[in-house]
């Protein structure tokens, strides 16, 4: 099996993307389904303009959702990275995370 460069490069970016801890919390919130961005400021427990910054990253590598209810922003995974009904985690497209 060929692995094409192009491959190996959207994967290393998605898998930089998910190497900070905070974003890696994030995603693991929304594993658990969709949440509010002012819940998750509390979960998580770090200020609004970090969390910002964090969902950003995870937007342009296309792992996070945003959409606006209102005045709210409500955050779930893409609907590409979510793994079947039962199973907790991701699917980058070249491998899977599991969370336990």
């Amino acid at each position: 099996m060929t692995v094409h460069a192009e491959t190996i490069s959207y994967c290393a970016r998605r898998l930089k993307a998910l190497s900070d801890p905070t974003r890696w919390a994030i995603v693991a919130a929304l594993a658990d389904g969709p949440r509010l961005l002012a819940d998750l400021q509390t979960e998580l427990q770090i200020e609004q303009t970090l969390l910002s910054h964090h969902l950003k990253v995870l937007r342009d590598e296309e792992l996070v959702v945003s959409m606006r209810e209102g005045r709210l922003l409500r955050c779930r995974l893409a609907d590409d990275v979510t793994l079947p009904a039962g199973r907790r985690g991701i699917d980058l497209g070249c491998c899977r995370l599991e969370l336990n």
